[in-house]
């Protein structure tokens, strides 16, 4: 759904760009004032059919990002690399509604003050990203078990080599949302306002009363938190605290 209502907002906007850039008589060619009025019509759009941040950024930038490139004349293999690149880091964001978001040192001092003292306690986190806060708390608390889910090719290598050393620390790539719950006493997930409603749905059906659901940033839709707990940052992170009925 992402993807299509991106690729709307890109297709109509070049239209309007480019009839409006006739009625002024003006060429149609690869210039960078053709190129900002798509971009900033594009954006338009995107926030009309209530696209996430990220993809207004993405709309915004995107025609005058590639006519710079095309005056810079780079050899056409710069191109596909540079698609590569940003299709294995960002797949989840393409394929749905969940982007690149990683906890900084900060937020995961928090998680760390937030985990029961159970002994053997599992941990598992949804879109681990690099893997940095599982491998901070694995290495703080080697009596619990912790497992990160990426699915995004890149962050996900840089998560198993972030897990190196650590016996108590797995990596998989995987799909979140196939991801069994079961048996879990900790779920972290730092997504997207668009899955909320979609996460807590998975939480209360798959997970152990009792169990704990941190949410970083995002509440879910319904069902107040048991607690919010301030993280002391520079984005004044907030984590959402549920805990299984």
């Amino acid at each position: 759904m992402a993807a299509l209502k991106a690729l709307t907002a890109q297709l109509l906007a070049w239209l309007l760009a480019a009839g409006g850039w006739l009625v002024l008589g003006q060429p149609v060619a690869a210039t960078l004032g053709l190129a900002l009025l798509q971009g900033v019509l594009a954006a338009g759009i995107g926030m009309l059919l209530k696209s996430e941040r990220w993809w207004i950024a993405i709309h915004l930038l995107f025609s005058p990002a590639l006519v710079l490139a095309l005056r810079l004349e780079l050899p056409p293999g710069l191109y596909l690399a540079v698609l590569a690149g940003l299709t294995f880091v960002f797949w989840t964001t393409f394929r749905g509604e969940v982007p690149l978001f990683l906890s900084n040192r900060a937020t995961a001092e928090a998680v760390l003050g937030l985990l029961p003292d159970t002994p053997g306690l599992r941990v598992i986190d949804l879109g681990a990203g690099t893997g940095g806060l599982l491998r901070r708390l694995a290495q703080a608390r080697p009596d619990a078990f912790f497992t990160g889910v990426e699915h995004a090719p890149l962050p996900y290598l840089v998560a198993r080599f972030n897990a190196r050393g650590l016996a108590n620390l797995a990596v998989r790539r995987a799909d979140l949302w196939r991801q069994p719950l079961a048996g879990q006493d900790v779920v972290y997930a730092f997504l997207s306002p668009a899955v909320m409603a979609r996460l807590g749905v998975k939480a209360r059906a798959e997970l152990r009363p009792g169990a704990l659901l941190i949410s970083n940033s995002f509440p879910l839709p319904d069902g107040a938190p048991e607690r919010v707990a301030e993280v002391s940052d520079r984005r004044s992170t907030r984590l959402y605290c549920y805990r299984m009925q």
